[in-house]
């Protein structure tokens, strides 16, 4: 059977149920407990074996710079790590808005780790890719894990968590936010009560309880977050929206079909410079898909 050369991954976006920033590590990096859930907005990423034993990155992707790429650095530390002597090239296709607190840069980069060990049979096991996962950002763990996710300490504790099948209307409001900006606020909330896995299963429906600490700070410097979140306010009333991550993308999970319809007609309503999607909850990492099959 000939080895196989090509491996295509979708790597999917994932929304931030709720982010509760819970306190900071002495290295500044923060505790956060939060609910991760994978989404259907997916980048999708192609790994071809090279020949000349080299990291080469394709994309039509705008100002990209490939020596500082997030996938060309997981690839490179793949190489490094494992002592392969194989090269690669990745085609990355992007789909999900950057800046936009939907995780992509992180899950591309899970993507590309998952799909190099089956492409160059380098047989490393989970908790290793979760390590290496861990040195190329706090979310790639998540991504690798593959599983919807009750997230704890900077990102790496995870608890597998089981959500009903839920379809979101997620919107991007054209303008990017950088982590690190949100992150490095004096104003931001550092002490938020922390919960157990258990207090957010008993009522995963209390709007006003989990909250995303992050997002009082991201309408102060975005004000397109606030647009936003006013915006679907007005179109879905009652819908009570949030923010994603350090933002700037903002959601509402769509509780009955009438909802489900009306946000796909207002996905065709957008302000200028806006990108709208109806989206499905999913259970595990589509990127696993095209591994696991083989």
């Amino acid at each position: 059977m000939p080895a196989t050369k090509t491996v295509q991954l979708l790597a999917p976006a994932k929304l931030n149920l709720f982010l509760h920033i819970v306190g900071q590590r002495q290295d500044g990096y923060h505790l956060l407990q939060s609910v991760f859930q994978f989404i259907d907005w997916c980048d999708l990423i192609t790994l071809q074996l090279s020949a000349d034993h080299q990291v080469h990155l394709t994309t039509s992707w705008p100002g990209v710079d490939s020596r500082h790429n997030l996938v060309v650095r997981a690839a490179e530390l793949m190489k490094t790590f494992s002592g392969a002597q194989a090269g690669v090239t990745i085609t990355l296709e992007k789909n999900i808005p950057v800046g936009a607190g939907l995780g992509g840069g992180s899950s591309d980069a899970a993507a590309v780790l998952l799909g190099l060990n089956y492409l160059w049979k380098l047989n490393l096991d989970l908790p290793t890719l979760m390590q290496l996962g861990l040195q190329l950002g706090a979310d790639v763990p998540f991504f690798l894990f593959g599983k919807n996710a009750f997230v704890e300490g900077i990102g790496e504790q995870l608890q597998e968590i089981d959500l009903k099948p839920t379809r979101y209307l997620v919107i991007f409001p054209g303008k990017s936010i950088a982590t690190a900006t949100i992150f490095q606020a004096p104003e931001l909330t550092r002490n938020h009560a922390p919960i157990t896995i258990n207090d957010y299963l008993v009522s995963p429906a209390l709007k006003n309880k989990w909250v995303n600490d992050c997002q009082a700070v991201a309408v102060q410097i975005c004000p397109a977050v606030q647009q936003a979140l006013d915006w679907i306010e007005q179109m879905l009333p009652f819908s009570k929206p949030s923010m994603s991550g350090s933002g700037s993308s903002v959601f509402v999970a769509l509780t009955d079909a009438l909802a489900e319809s009306r946000a796909a007609d207002l996905c065709t309503q957008l302000p200028p410079g806006w990108v709208g999607r109806v989206v499905q909850g999913l259970n595990q990492n589509s990127a696993y898909n095209a591994i696991s099959s083989k």
